[in-house]
């Protein structure tokens, strides 16, 4: 196991966040919706749970929300991505605007709707979800909007972590041309993938950061058969030429590969309790890339990801986590491993 990082280390890399430099954040974007309240009785119309609502929020979604777990960390972004023409668009852009982050890579379209999850929750459990969404590919008119925005923010921003949720906004050569110009511009690429797309996708990019089902999935869609995280970590690293790979295994932590080792470094969960998962990844993602644009080694990176989701996690609804709950928890859980 990897020893936490120092408190000296932790307090030096946050310092810094706000030194960074705006992030560009590409991918699906969307809004998530709760709808909470009571279940007393069961519908007289079909065996199902009635919902007295007492509460409903929009969030920002998807990978909005990477912009706002940055901005909450103090690092600027630029979100760029796909809306359609309808009220959900123009409520997703307000919100943005009320959290002081930036519309201008927004692309508006009228081939596909934007994207709208509704989660049907009580204090207890989720009952259900509505998602309102076109998974099908962008036109080539959008995409050419969508890149030429791209184009113009990169060589003014720090690095460039694209979200992949599977939903259409991310082709083959969208990924591959914000590869090339990332290299252009000497800017990193870190991923958070999405299991759906063909891994071959995310060939050259710096950081790939798939979760353990996440990782099965591309290994098998590589031809290969294994579950082992240092098998896997290799296949993916050597395979689509990435330098580090993070495979994050849930309860048992995160699993950190870098080209050419032999072995995985193993850092342990540090969640104190569960409440939520939604949006425990974003924040892992958004403190990972934030921490090694601060000039963080890779595994303390991993550890300010892994402080962040312990946080978020225990949180309602997809949630951001700030510079002083993250010492906080730190202080916390640090305690356990210095006895």
């Amino acid at each position: 196991m990897t020893s936490i990082i120092t408190k000296d280390n932790f307090k030096k890399i946050t310092e810094k966040f706000s030194d960074v430099g705006p992030i560009l954040v590409i991918g699906d974007i969307g809004l998530d919706k709760y709808t909470f309240g009571d279940v007393k009785r069961i519908s007289p119309e079909a065996p199902v749970p009635v919902l007295e609502v007492t509460k409903e929020w929009t969030t920002l979604g998807l990978a909005t929300n990477i912009s706002n777990n940055l901005s909450s960390l103090g690092v600027t972004s630029t979100i760029c991505g796909v809306v359609g023409e309808d009220m959900h668009a123009s409520k997703l852009e307000s919100l943005l605007e009320e959290n002081d982050l930036s519309i201008w890579g927004v692309v508006r379209c009228n081939e596909r709707p934007t994207i709208f999850k509704e989660r049907i929750t009580t204090s207890t459990q989720q009952i259900c979800r509505v998602d309102y969404e076109d998974k099908s590919q962008l036109s080539s008119s959008t995409q050419e909007r969508l890149l030429e925005r791209i184009n113009e923010f990169i060589p003014n921003h720090s690095g460039v972590l694209i979200e992949d949720y599977g939903k259409g906004t991310l082709s083959k050569e969208t990924i591959a041309e914000v590869v090339e110009l990332a290299r252009k511009h000497n800017k990193k690429v870190f991923v958070d993938p999405s299991r759906t797309t063909p891994p071959e996708h995310y060939k050259g990019v710096n950081v790939l950061k798939p979760n353990r089902a996440e990782a099965e999935t591309m290994v098998s869609m590589l031809g290969h058969n294994t579950t082992d995280v240092l098998e896997m970590a290799k296949i993916l690293s050597e395979s689509l030429d990435i330098p580090e790979v993070i495979i994050t295994l849930g309860g048992e932590g995160m699993a950190i590969f870098t080209k050419g080792d032999d072995k995985v470094r193993i850092i342990p969960t540090v969640a104190n309790e569960v409440f939520d998962v939604s949006g425990a990844g974003d924040t892992a993602i958004s403190l990972l890339t934030s921490s090694l644009l601060a000039g963080a080694s890779l595994t303390d990176a991993c550890w300010l990801g892994n402080c962040g989701s312990g946080v978020v996690v225990a949180k309602k609804g997809t949630a951001t986590v700030n510079l002083d709950e993250l010492e906080e928890f730190y202080d916390d859980i640090s305690k356990n491993f210095n006895k």
